[in-house]
């Protein structure tokens, strides 16, 4: 039986169009010491330097685009501890609708600042998914305005897959992908695009330790929800979704998990040696590039970056004393 996905590379294409003049094009970025580290060559596809610092932008973006004028003109909701919430409040402001927030009252403070900076209006709540969830649902009983979710949606999963589209036009010989999973957006869109247009290519979730729900959905190969995580990369503390976790399911090599160590060390020679500002997230994906998976394998290995939004006055290596 053929297993129908929630996205295909013709959507994914559909959202490059979308967002063309409206998300940057980031660059890929090289460094010859993290590649003698990685004993591979090691391409890092740089949605750091995304708008609102993430690659959560280009979903949110291509999702509040699909709307229909009417439809827009009611606003959008979402509930979010980070990135996305920002996401969704600058694609609300470049089209001229409301965007209403929903945080946890333990969000950093700079990305609460970020999403009222862009003109959200933001709904605080206590810090469980049930308290998100039922804030959530009555602000949308309120406004009558559409819920857009950080990544278990069609629109949202293609357009994260752009930025693997972007990648593999840049270095179309890559052998492989490293990703971050949270919740399988990014993933999801990375896979699908990957192994579409080179169906050769392996493609790599990374994960942390002490929130490996996909590691441990892939080795059951049934679906796993995350329960109690602990780590560091906050970016990656959800569940997979039931739109991304076929694609992840299907067209995933393997799900590679790191040490909040590993996280550490990463973060801090990208920052040192490369100059790439990461937050831990993304460091997750350079750990796992650097693990001893790949050494001297001769691979040439895309890594997607997936954001650099961090508390400037908690950096981790400050406040672990690592």
């Amino acid at each position: 039986m053929t297993t129908t996905y929630a996205v295909s590379l013709v959507d994914v294409r559909t959202a490059a169009g979308i967002l063309a003049g409206h998300a940057h094009r980031t660059p890929v970025i090289t460094c010859a010491s993290l590649d003698a580290r990685a004993g591979a060559a090691l391409f890092f596809k740089g949605e750091h330097l995304q708008k609102v610092g993430a690659f959560k932008f280009r979903g949110a973006f291509h999702a509040v685009s699909r709307l229909t004028d009417d439809v827009a003109a009611r606003g959008v909701v979402t509930h979010s501890s980070g990135n996305h919430a920002q996401a969704l409040a600058l694609a609300a402001l470049m089209r001229g609708v409301p965007a209403h927030v929903v945080m946890p009252s333990n969000a950093a403070a700079p990305k609460r600042r970020a999403v009222e900076g862009y003109g959200a209006r933001v709904i605080e709540c206590e810090p469980t998914l049930a308290a998100r969830e039922s804030t959530a649902a009555r602000v949308l009983e309120e406004t009558g305005a559409t819920f857009i979710p950080p990544y278990d949606h069609p629109h949202i999963i293609a357009g994260q897959g752009t930025a693997a589209l972007e990648l593999l036009e840049a270095y179309p010989d890559l052998d492989a992908i490293i990703a971050p999973v949270g919740g399988g957006g990014l993933l999801a869109g990375t896979a699908i695009t990957a192994t579409s247009l080179r169906p050769s290519i392996r493609v790599y979730g990374a994960e942390p330790k002490g929130a490996d729900d996909a590691a441990r959905s892939f080795a059951s190969g049934t679906l796993v929800p995350q329960t109690g995580p602990r780590t560091i990369a906050d970016g990656l503390l959800t569940s997979l979704g039931e739109k991304t976790w076929p694609i992840i399911r299907d067209h995933c090599e393997d799900i590679l998990t790191v040490s909040e160590e590993e996280i550490l060390v990463a973060m801090r020679l990208a920052w040192e040696r490369a100059k790439l500002l990461i937050e831990p997230s993304s460091a997750v994906a350079v750990a796992a590039a650097m693990s001893g998976r790949f050494s001297g394998s001769g691979d040439r290995i895309g890594v997607i970056l997936s954001g650099g939004n961090v508390d400037l006055d908690r950096l981790p290596w400050v406040v672990t004393g690592a």
